[in-house]
């Protein structure tokens, strides 16, 4: 149980700090071309997908500070309650991190590719330390996602492991 708690304690850290890099990287990205004499600035702004997967990484990374700061001042869930609050939580912010990295990710390729329909421009051929420094904030978006996945195995096991077997949503004796 110990392994398992430093295992978690581990994965938290490295979500937080994913979290927090990709958060930096999307928020103070921009970029400024002159194009046919006009200055033209790119920030995360224009593009609303991004503007919501960085509210998202702020709020799952201090979701997760605050698992971090319950876990290391004792207030460990000894209660099923607590236990299950913790599991629903950690499902819950697993969901909207990938939802929020897919979305991006999505409105960032209509940025790659253009769109004539839409009459969207193809940016990356004019900004590309933008999209490259978008690019990166995804795929680390991504790496965070799926170490909550197991962060949620984790909180899952410690979950599950206090019923029995034998009977449906019983607990395990204590003796």
């Amino acid at each position: 149980m110990v392994r398992l708690r430093e295992s978690e304690v581990i994965l938290r850290l490295c979500i937080v700090v994913l979290l927090i890099l990709s958060s930096v990287l999307i928020g103070l990205d921009s970029q400024t071309k002159d194009i046919a004499y006009i200055h033209k600035r790119v920030t995360f702004r224009y593009l609303f997908a991004l503007e919501i997967e960085l509210y998202v990484n702020v709020v799952a990374a201090a979701y997760n500070i605050v698992q971090l700061g319950f876990g290391w001042y004792g207030v460990a869930q000894k209660t099923s309650n607590s236990k299950w609050l913790s599991y629903l939580l950690d499902q819950t912010a697993v969901y909207v991190v990938f939802a929020g990295a897919s979305a991006a990710a999505q409105h960032s390729l209509l940025v790659v590719t253009g769109s004539r329909e839409l009459q969207w421009m193809k940016w990356c051929s004019k900004f590309t330390r933008f999209c490259f420094q978008i690019g990166s904030a995804i795929i680390l978006n991504y790496i965070a996602a799926v170490l909550m996945i197991i962060l949620s195995f984790i909180s899952a096991f410690s979950l599950f492991r206090l019923y029995s077997p034998k009977r449906y949503f019983q607990f395990k004796s204590a003796s």
